[in-house]
């Protein structure tokens, strides 16, 4: 669409730029405006799937990747093509991204910009968009505890600024006093949702005070002033780290993606912001001032198409994937095989709560990059008292109080583990890991399989029910994470287990939920090694022997069931899990057919609980072992009453016991 100039606001001012840094930028900008275009038709020919349209958004993008150090990271989103080609990445591997080819950042398992590559200081997109703030404040903590004076750059369309992850993510900036820089682009639309269906308030200028943050409004579609905003910025936030927020203006010119179209935006404003596109009015402006001529255009725009269609070509003549069963299943997790460290013969009696602690000290010692964050885990040392001491002898840098928000936390673990460093991350109560939720499963759990990034993040959950605390501080959640491929879920039942396994999911370089029975942490001791050492995570423990039944179950179900076959007088196995994910098949296998007959306990309610699963692999790989049929109990399907006779009731102590009869009997 021709542009009017005379209709157009944006004023270009060069300062003491160099014509070689405005040709540079101008360079830039047609780039990604011409692999558009290109897109746009393969997208007609039916040679890529989806294209998100960054058209008239360019400028942004340009700006900010310009601005920045080439060893600075920058998060962006589904329309910033721009940051991708300012960093020099391949054109041939971004196209066989684009078309779901092996040589691809994602293998063919994502598409578009939801990828990363460190080596070009890229963190990807996740559709569920706000995530990534927090991802760049956990980027931006490392910067600070390396010392190093860099910035990093984070994007957010205004759409996802709705979304809660955009609060926390400000809120943690602010109060952590990061050198993050968020750049919102406001242009006017959520898919078909105005702005004004959005939010109240009419300019992202209006929040930054709110959260102690500098705000800056730019045009957004004016390349040089973007440029020159972003890199004063920069400068400014690596001497004096502290967040601050740009809000660049502009308009999306095509459809949320090409499906969508754009019949909802009014034909007026669309003829406003075309005649503020930002590749034409840029243009425009270098030949006025005598810095673009003809030759160089013609120069230009021949080395972008060779460039191209060099690209294209690599990426058609590759093959279509074919399809590997090993690969696929192999690149779930992160590859780990540490050697063991085995457990001293010296030991000590200690309690469940204490055990725990002690790992965690020990690793802090043993990992200088190791970083605790929760609420209350400082001078408090949190409600458990885990953490007692911890502040003093590791520092307030290393042991790190957290405002309330677990989204945000977890991300920042992720954005920790993306520069090297290792992140425990304390849930207060493990119910309360449902606000970070999405993280865990949508980041944590899929990111090395995406595009090979691991995410070395320990998730503690405190856990259980037996204490009358009621519906939200009592829940056994970790069937909640039993079906995401790619997290490691490990449930110890002692207090050795629960030391050796500890350290052992710090040392792994995978996401690793840890659940800790609350009710365990001051009833039960034990005999503790006092040095540390590791337990291998995904190995079942056969705790008792015996020949009737075999009792499959893991944390306080360990001690039901110890309870229960004592009392009855049973020759039973009993095998704690440990580990319920990966969960050891091998020992599952061999107690079934030692003894032919199996139970499942659990704490968690019946109903899509890990031991529905157990038992269906037992009856499905197992079947001519058994002389009965695989039975199982857990908690009523309710949420836990707080009422001591109420939760009595709720928990399966009581009818276990009367199942196991049942399944000696038959």
């Amino acid at each position: 669409m021709p542009i009017d100039t005379a209709k157009s606001r944006l004023v270009f001012d060069r300062k003491d730029y160099s014509d070689k840094t405005l040709l540079r930028l101008y360079k830039s900008l047609l780039l990604p405006r011409k692999i558009e275009q290109k897109m746009l038709i393969l997208l007609r020919q039916g040679k890529i799937s989806k294209w998100f349209s960054g058209w008239g958004q360019e400028a942004i993008s340009i700006g900010a990747v310009n601005a920045l150090d080439q060893d600075e990271f920058i998060l962006p989103m589904h329309r910033n093509l721009g940051i991708f080609t300012g960093r020099g990445i391949p054109l041939e591997k971004l196209f066989a991204q684009f078309q779901g080819k092996k040589s691809g950042f994602t293998k063919g398992r994502d598409r578009s910009f939801h990828f990363g590559s460190i080596d070009h200081h890229i963190v990807g997109m996740i559709s569920h968009l706000g995530p990534q703030l927090a991802i760049a404040d956990g980027i931006g903590l490392a910067n600070l505890l390396e010392n190093r004076n860099k910035a990093t750059l984070v994007f957010s369309g205004d759409g996802a600024s709705s979304e809660g992850d955009f609060h926390e993510g400000l809120n943690v900036a602010s109060v952590w006093k990061l050198p993050v820089i968020f750049v919102i682009e406001h242009n006017g639309y959520g898919l078909s949702t105005p702005n004004n269906e959005q939010f109240a308030f009419k300019n992202f200028t209006d929040k930054g005070p709110g959260y102690g943050i500098e705000t800056v409004k730019i045009e957004g579609n004016n390349v040089l002033e973007v440029y020159d905003t972003i890199r004063r910025v920069a400068e400014d936030i690596r001497k004096n780290p502290r967040p601050i927020l740009i809000e660049a203006i502009t308009f999306r010119m095509r459809g949320h993606e090409e499906a969508s179209g754009t019949k909802y935006v009014p034909k007026d404003l669309m003829e406003e912001w075309g005649n503020l596109d930002p590749v034409d009015n840029y243009e425009a402006y270098l030949e006025s001032i005598g810095v673009l001529n003809e030759e160089i255009k013609s120069e230009f725009d021949k080395e972008i198409k060779a460039l191209i269609d060099t690209g294209l070509k690599k990426a058609y003549a590759e093959n279509a994937i074919e399809p590997d069963l090993n690969e696929e299943l192999g690149d779930i997790y992160a590859s780990h095989s540490p050697a063991l460290i085995m457990p001293g013969k010296e030991k000590e009696e200690k309690r469940f709560v204490d055990a725990i602690s002690e790992g965690l000290y020990q690793s802090m010692e043993k990992y200088e990059n190791l970083v605790l964050m929760g609420q209350d885990i400082g001078d408090y040392g949190g409600v458990f008292k885990i953490t007692d001491g911890f502040k003093r002898k590791f520092g307030g840098d290393r042991v790190r109080n957290t405002p309330l928000c677990e989204s945000a936390i977890i991300g920042a673990g992720l954005g920790l583990s993306i520069k090297g460093w290792k992140a425990m991350v304390e849930m207060q109560f493990a119910d309360f890991v449902s606000v970070g939720f999405n993280q865990i499963v949508n980041n944590l759990a899929k990111i090395h399989y995406r595009w090979g990034q691991n995410a070395d993040v320990v998730i503690r959950m405190p856990t259980g029910a037996g204490m009358g605390a009621g519906p939200f501080h009592s829940q056994s959640n970790e069937a909640w994470f039993f079906h995401t491929p790619g997290l490691k879920i490990i449930y110890p039942s002692n207090p050795a287990d629960a030391k050796g396994l500890l350290a052992a999911a710090i040392e792994d370089q995978n996401p690793c939920m840890f659940f800790e029975h609350k009710g365990l942490y001051r009833s039960i001791s034990g005999p503790v090694p006092k040095d540390y050492f590791t337990l291998e995570i995904g190995k079942a423990s056969l705790i008792q022997e015996g020949d009737d039944v075999s009792i499959i179950t893991y944390g306080m179900g360990v001690h039901w069931a110890q309870e229960v076959v004592n009392k009855m007088g049973l020759s039973a196995d009993i095998l704690d899990l440990r580990t319920l994910l990966p969960w050891d098949k091998d020992a599952v296998e061999a107690t079934v057919k030692k003894t032919n007959k199996v139970i499942f306990l659990q704490e968690d309610c019946l109903t899509g609980g890990i031991g529905a699963e157990i038992c269906a692999w037992i009856s499905e790989h197992c079947f001519k072992y058994l002389d009965a049929p695989v039975m199982r109990e857990g908690s009523l399907d309710t949420p836990v009453p707080f009422a001591g006779n109420l939760e009595k009731q709720f928990l399966p102590l009581e009818r276990f016991r009367d199942k196991l009869k049942e399944l000696i009997a038959f």
